[in-house]
């Protein structure tokens, strides 16, 4: 995308990452095949790769450049996009995979703040970035908040300020999370930036508060129904809109309700695609039973989601 101060919008798929069945290896034959489905099945043209839906924390530096190569490899002439997430507990681990993204002809760049020593305070998470962002000075950069997963919760706000003045490539935030007040302040107070919402379901709401771009992973394989209730709302059209937002959240809270996660969310992508994208890495399990095949596709035919 270079530093050219242009926007990004619309829906961004958080990419799962493939994996072989019998070992767990990362599996790169099926990239092509998943890029073609987002692309001409889910009409979803940019993706965040090695994210926390792509268990990017549990990969080796070595697999994480492989993945982004493949990913940006693929995307070219067919995604507008490729983000990659270079976060990293090591900072000498995410300055490389920041330049590394860079050399491979990666469109953007992310990182979330180290989550097991933390920063002691917004300055040295500042500080931190910095030197991740300055490995790759011309990407645009942006921070990854998700505070449910790091516990690191300063407030957004001030932390942009901040980044602004100290990081030149800074473009904007990843936000997942589910506080729309701070979601909202951020967009008001710096309209110049981009702030990418990261809680599927309440993208309707921050829609309301006036994100232009949302990053998921629900857009995988609902990326088609959820430009739906982008048009409606860009429409106008409040009610068709919030009709589809329900029909969504009505089938993630069935899926919270039998307590499953982002392993299965990952068969949901790999039940729904036809891609077989292997099993989690551990320590993620999946509980997906054989049963269950019929029972999502039940559920989802019956919210008209697939």
């Amino acid at each position: 995308m270079a530093l050219t101060g242009k926007k990004m919008k619309g829906l961004i798929a958080a990419t799962f990452t493939p994996m072989t069945e019998c070992g767990g290896d990362v599996n790169l034959s099926v990239i092509q095949q998943y890029v073609d489905f987002l692309v001409h099945t889910q009409n979803v043209k940019n993706i965040f790769v090695n994210g926390t839906t792509g268990e990017g924390m549990s990969l080796s530096v070595k697999e994480r450049k492989s993945l982004a190569e493949e990913w940006v490899k693929h995307a070219k002439g067919k995604m507008d996009n490729v983000i990659v997430h270079v976060g990293c507990l090591s900072l000498e681990d995410a300055k490389d995979l920041a330049a590394h993204a860079a050399s491979c002809g990666a469109d953007a760049i992310s990182a979330v703040s180290p989550s097991f020593i933390k920063p002691s305070n917004p300055d040295a998470l500042v500080l931190y970035l910095k030197e991740v962002a300055a490995a790759a000075p011309n990407l645009p950069f942006y921070y990854y908040h998700i505070p449910q997963l790091t516990d690191v919760r300063f407030q957004v706000t001030s932390l942009v300020g901040k980044m602004q003045l100290q990081i030149p490539s800074f473009r904007g935030v990843k936000f997942t999370d589910v506080n729309l007040m701070e979601f909202g302040r951020c967009i008001n107070q710096y309209k110049e930036l981009d702030f990418f919402y990261g809680v599927d379901e309440q993208l309707l709401g921050a829609l309301a508060f006036g994100a232009k771009g949302a990053v998921g992973s629900t857009y995988n394989y609902l990326g088609a129904k959820t430009n739906k209730m982008l048009a409606a709302f860009e429409e106008g059209d409040l009610n068709k809109a919030r009709e589809i937002e329900n029909q969504i959240q009505d089938f993630i809270a069935l899926v919270f309700s039998m307590g499953w996660g982002l392993p299965e969310f990952k068969n949901i992508m790999s039940l729904v695609s036809k891609i077989n994208l292997g099993p989690p890495r551990l320590p993620l399990l999946s509980s997906w039973k054989p049963e269950d095949t019929e029972k999502t596709t039940t559920a989802m035919n019956k919210l008209d989601l697939i």
